[in-house]
């Protein structure tokens, strides 16, 4: 901040709190990481980075690590269960530039962020119970019992969807539940009938979805994984358990045989982690000596696959706001601003298609197979679909100040190699 170096707590050790304290250190700020967790550990399976958030893990410097642990992705492919009809085909080189995704598992990530915050001798603090934060001059924080737990010069919220801090700032907007969820594993990798560089999905209208996704290897050493899973009502996820293993199996067997080898690996329901979800956007992610960043700020269905990706867009917002304004408020100000329409537009596109493809809807399914899958091949919808989904239909880059890195030319040798490790 122009010369003045700022005490800072990093509300939680994910993504977002990872990518941000290795921002703020490396800008000579005094950072502290406070984790509930006793040992700091990814929640979840795999996900996508995408062009936006290889690029913040480029600017940091830890983007070859990533590629070597994870899976390149060039198209997301879904169809419908009974016609195999094709409603869904996005391809990243739709657009010029050679773009693709990156699917890593979230221990993976973890890893990487973790591994350089403990490289560069971030204090990282577990065990911690954080209820709540008094903003102010001096915001300070406090544990579940009430005992403060120090004040700073910034505290920076990145616990999560279910934040506890937000709702103690005044920042009162609380995650609508979506009424889908899904059961994830993790699964050894199995390249027969499905592709090596693709999300391959298949749909039962609107009420059934089953994925496939390559995620890599969750640390150097590790066999090649794949990310399952199938949609469901969170509701609804004791009734499939009473009726059992084999004939929840057999449902998705019969939308997918070839979802067999996955099938054949999981022996019980406690290999399946049931995701919940949540619609939330703060219209302010911030107050006097306190930011929002992540799904904190705002969460929505992984339809997009935006989540890990915009937390990474916010981390390093959040610090090339503190490196161009001298006065806090004003940053947090310049903060707020730099992502605030980035964050809407891609949760309003997610709000507006998620019911097409989790949803107990009759109609929006049939539109989407038929009129929405048409349509989609005529230009320049490929080309806007492929943007959707990098994250770049509008520039996340120049307000943060950043230009998106070169990786998918400079670096596409080094993630077909990676990919061209024998599978299965």
């Amino acid at each position: 901040m122009n010369g003045r170096k700022l005490h800072i707590a990093i509300a939680g050790a994910g993504p977002a709190g990872l990518a941000a304290a290795l921002y703020l250190k490396r800008d000579g700020h005094r950072v502290t990481v406070l984790e509930r967790f006793d040992e700091p550990k990814p929640l979840g399976s795999g996900l996508i980075l995408q062009p936006t958030g290889l690029t913040v893990l480029d600017d940091l410097g830890l983007l070859d690590e990533t590629l070597h642990l994870g899976s390149r992705i060039d198209r997301l492919h879904g169809t419908d269960a009974e016609s195999g009809r094709t409603v869904l085909d996005v391809r990243y080189d739709a657009r010029s530039g050679g773009r693709f995704g990156v699917a890593v598992h979230r221990a993976a990530l973890f890893g990487v962020l973790h591994g350089a915050a403990r490289r560069e001798g971030i204090d990282i603090a577990t065990g911690i119970d954080l209820a709540a934060v008094e903003t102010g001059e001096a915001p300070l924080l406090r544990d579940g019992s009430g005992r403060a737990l120090g004040s700073f010069d910034l505290v920076v919220d990145a616990t999560g969807a279910r934040s506890r801090l937000r709702g103690s700032a005044g920042l009162t907007d609380q995650p609508r539940p979506l009424e889908y969820g899904a059961f994830w594993a993790s699964l050894d990798w199995r390249a027969t009938g499905f592709q090596e560089h693709a999300l391959s999905q298949r749909y039962r209208r609107a009420s059934v979805m089953i994925g496939v996704l390559p995620i890599g290897r969750a640390e150097p050493a590790g066999r090649d994984m794949a990310a399952f899973f199938w949609s469901l009502k969170p509701a609804a996820a004791e009734r499939v358990r009473a009726e059992g293993l084999d004939a929840w199996k057999a449902r998705v067997a019969s939308l997918w045989p070839e979802c067999s080898a996955y099938l054949d690996q999981i022996t019980d329901f406690d290999q399946l982690t049931l995701a919940r979800y949540g619609q939330h956007t703060l219209r302010h992610p911030a107050a006097r000596g306190f930011a929002v960043i992540g799904d904190a700020a705002h969460s929505t269905s992984p339809q997009l696959g935006q989540g890990a990706n915009m937390a990474l867009l916010d981390a390093a917002a959040l610090a090339h706001a503190l490196r161009r304004h001298g006065v806090l408020d004003a940053a947090l100000t310049a903060y707020v601003r730099s992502r605030r329409a980035h964050v809407r537009l891609f949760q309003a596109l997610s709000y507006a298609f998620t019911p097409f493809y989790q949803s107990d809807s009759v109609l929006l399914p049939l539109l989407r197979d038929r009129l929405v899958a048409t349509v989609a091949k005529v230009p320049p919808a490929p080309q806007i679909l492929a943007s959707m989904v990098a994250g770049t239909l509008i520039d996340p880059f120049g307000p943060i100040g950043l230009r998106e890195a070169p990786w998918h030319d400079r670096l596409r040798p080094a993630a077909e190699t990676v990919a061209s490790i024998p599978l299965g």
